[in-house]
């Protein structure tokens, strides 16, 4: 996914507690009250400019109640631009209404609360399809910098080397600063067959470097399944790359297939998962947990706190369970590895997690559009807050630029040893 998500980056990313609301959690842990602006932007556009139907709007800050905002401003700023600008005739109404909006959206300071406008509405949808074309990575933005959350398994973006955390300092030369995750991934994107070159910075490392990716079409199943042999015992490696709309039903797959075999343990391995819905997170976890036991806490505030429990089917708790974690793990993957360690049904194995502790809302607007909104934060059955810090493993196991260069991977088979132990 080239956008949380949460965060899936961030990210964005890459995340949905209600099938009708969709909320897609992602993002850092920040809780946003967006109080009410709901503003008419009326104006026609003729052979001199705008004309506007000014109407009085003042919006009380809760927070002071004594500040108040008077939008006449924004009339009057979009009037002279309208009457005066030299190419007054050809200024895009429609670019001029959605740059509103987007302005008004990104005030309230949250990195994960965007409006969609229909064109970026129907790439947010197809990419939860598991079907883009791009890359194949979630961009995410963490401390004012775009960041790569995760490479997606298999795709342009891992082939080429990206790793979560590197950050895109320019794509095709042009400079991303000031840009928002939409606007990047918007860039990024492109026709299969064709290249993008980004500069990215890697922390540890001498200064920016180059990679040209070539672009492909991505259709990626989020949930696969494979066995490894270690002696006389077999182990289930169940690999998760998001929780989409295929998501349930691999799983099912999946678990039925482990179920079949007699497995001494389990690898569920959500390294560079970015995230997906809640709704499906929470019933994959609910197959390790008793009926009752807390995967999640949803905190809008400290007196409005939502509590998600498994459903208690359980089919898989009785098998020892290792989860492999690192920095591209977000959002929904953080959620399920600190269910299954806060409630001991599994280890974590690998580096630490991204941490996008909040969820977002997608609100459907008119005109086909829609505001993704944070909404909350997540906090794990055991308290732990997920804002920005994310989860550390039990058991830390690092890979190296040689293990990338000679296709090792260390922590996938320390994961698998402590399984078949």
């Amino acid at each position: 996914m080239d956008s949380e998500t949460n965060n899936s980056n961030q990210t964005n990313s890459a995340v949905v507690s209600t099938r009708s609301l969709r909320k897609y959690i992602g993002g850092i842990l920040l809780v946003v009250i967006i109080l009410g602006i709901v503003f008419r932007l009326g104006y026609n556009f003729g052979q001199s400019g705008y004309s506007f139907s000014l109407r009085e709007f003042k919006v009380v800050n809760k927070t002071s109640p004594t500040a108040e905002v008077d939008y006449g401003l924004l009339w009057e700023a979009l009037n002279v631009v309208g009457n005066k600008y030299i190419e007054k005739d050809n200024i895009d109404q429609r670019k001029v209404l959605y740059g509103a909006i987007q302005g008004a959206v990104q005030a309230a300071g949250d990195e994960y609360t965007e409006f969609f406008d229909p064109e970026t509405l129907a790439q947010f949808k197809t990419e939860l399809e598991g079907k883009f074309s791009g890359i194949g990575a979630e961009i995410g933005k963490r401390e004012g910098n775009i960041v790569v959350v995760a490479p997606l398994d298999d795709s342009p973006a891992q082939r080429a080397g990206l790793k979560a955390n590197d950050i895109i300092v320019r794509v095709d030369d042009a400079s991303v600063s000031g840009k928002n995750v939409d606007q990047v991934v918007d860039i990024i994107r492109g026709e299969s067959g064709t290249q993008v070159k980004l500069t990215l910075f890697r922390e540890g490392g001498n200064g920016t470097f180059d990679v040209t990716i070539t672009r492909a079409q991505i259709e990626l199943k989020s949930v696969k399944v494979s066995y490894k042999q270690v002696g006389s015992k077999q182990v289930a490696i169940l690999k998760i790359s998001r929780f989409g709309d295929d998501t349930e039903r691999l799983f099912e797959a999946a678990v039925s297939d482990i179920r079949s075999k007699n497995v001494a343990g389990i690898v569920v391995d959500v390294r560079n998962n970015p995230g997906g819905y809640l709704d499906t997170s929470v019933d994959v976890a609910s197959d390790w947990l008793e009926r009752g036991k807390l995967i999640v806490k949803e905190a809008h505030s400290e007196k409005d706190v939502k509590d998600y429990t498994s459903s208690g089917l359980n089919r898989l708790g009785n098998i020892k369970t290792v989860v492999l974690i690192n920095g591209g793990s977000a959002s929904a993957s953080e959620i399920l590895s600190g269910a299954l360690k806060d409630n001991g049904k599994a280890i974590l194995i690998g580096e630490k997690s991204f941490g996008k502790g909040s969820v977002q809302e997608l609100v459907p607007l008119s005109q086909n559009t829609a505001v993704k909104v944070t909404v909350a934060k997540w906090i794990t059955p055991g308290g732990k807050n997920l804002h920005k810090d994310g989860l550390v493993p039990d058991i830390e196991v690092k890979m190296t630029e040689e293990d990338y260069e000679k296709n090792l991977d260390p922590q996938l088979d320390r994961a698998v040893a402590e399984a078949a132990k």
